[in-house]
């Protein structure tokens, strides 16, 4: 038997490079995906420390032209696609009165609509395999957090689209399931592309309260983050169980804290935990 076939998108750093070498260490034949072909040094290097392969390919996910080209192109290439692993995406710190409709317009783009445009190429060739969708999200696609109304915004709606989809899916075939990290030790600050100094300096009245929030959390991904690799097992667990759940935590702290608003009928408990952060 060939070995399985797996797509995984933003493997440029973090959770996505770590899950490209556990698969291809675990026997996947793994297509690494990246925006910009240009910035692969850092997966390259891996895979050369790690022993394994990787056949490392273009894709935009904001690109519909990119994504068809690239679903189609890794099914020419290999015969099947067994996987999907919608990683991609990028953070974003903000609050509505201080950016524009356009801002919040162009976070969706990237972590909803390019999560809903891979799913829609690679699903007719899931169905063919009987394979796996897994979408890393985020525990910012459970619990709404401060400062962070776009990019929750835009995990709710992954956790929705996908939340729904998993049982029709699976009446074809498909599994659907959805990870979801809390910090990890990536590039947090170049990833939500705003310098704190600054963005504290332009946050008029709310400067106090997002003073109190970035202290809380660069202080949470500075002390208590996992790495990608740690967080990476997780996704692999999603490709590879027999019956991977449909939504899965990637440590203690995640399940804890997704936990409070699964259990917070009236939303007192979860509002009131993210309040305190404001100082």
């Amino acid at each position: 038997m060939p070995s399985p076939v797996v797509l995984i998108t933003g493997t440029s750093s973090g959770i996505g490079l770590a899950t490209a070498i556990a698969a291809a260490r675990a026997g996947w034949t793994t297509v690494a995906t990246l925006r910009d072909t240009g910035r692969a040094g850092a997966l390259r290097e891996a895979a050369d420390r790690a022993g394994v392969t990787l056949d490392i390919r273009q894709l935009d996910v904001t690109d519909p032209d990119s994504v068809t080209a690239a679903v189609e192109g890794v099914v020419a290439d290999h015969g099947r696609l067994d996987a999907l692993v919608n990683n991609a995406g990028a953070g974003h710190v903000g609050t509505i009165e201080n950016e524009s409709v356009d801002d919040v317009r162009q976070v969706m783009e990237v972590n909803f609509f390019g999560v809903a445009q891979t799913t829609k190429a690679a699903l007719p060739h899931l169905r063919a395999s009987g394979g796996r969708l897994i979408t890393v999200s985020s525990v910012g696609g459970v619990i709404g957090q401060p400062f962070n109304e776009a990019y929750c915004a835009a995990k709710f709606a992954v956790e929705g689209f996908m939340e729904s989809l998993a049982p029709v899916a699976a009446k074809l075939g498909v599994t659907v399931s959805v990870v979801e990290p809390g910090a990890v030790a990536t590039e947090f600050v170049n990833n939500i592309g705003v310098d704190p100094a600054d963005a504290i300096a332009a946050a008029g009245a709310y400067e106090e309260t997002l003073k109190n929030y970035l202290t809380h959390i660069l202080g949470q991904f500075a002390g208590g983050a996992q790495t990608p690799e740690e967080a990476a097992v997780t996704v692999l667990e999603a490709l590879t169980a027999e019956r991977p759940p449909f939504r899965l935590q990637t440590s203690d702290w995640a399940r804890a804290f997704t936990g409070t608003k699964l259990a917070d009928n009236d939303g007192s408990a979860t509002v009131g935990m993210t309040g305190s952060w404001l100082g």
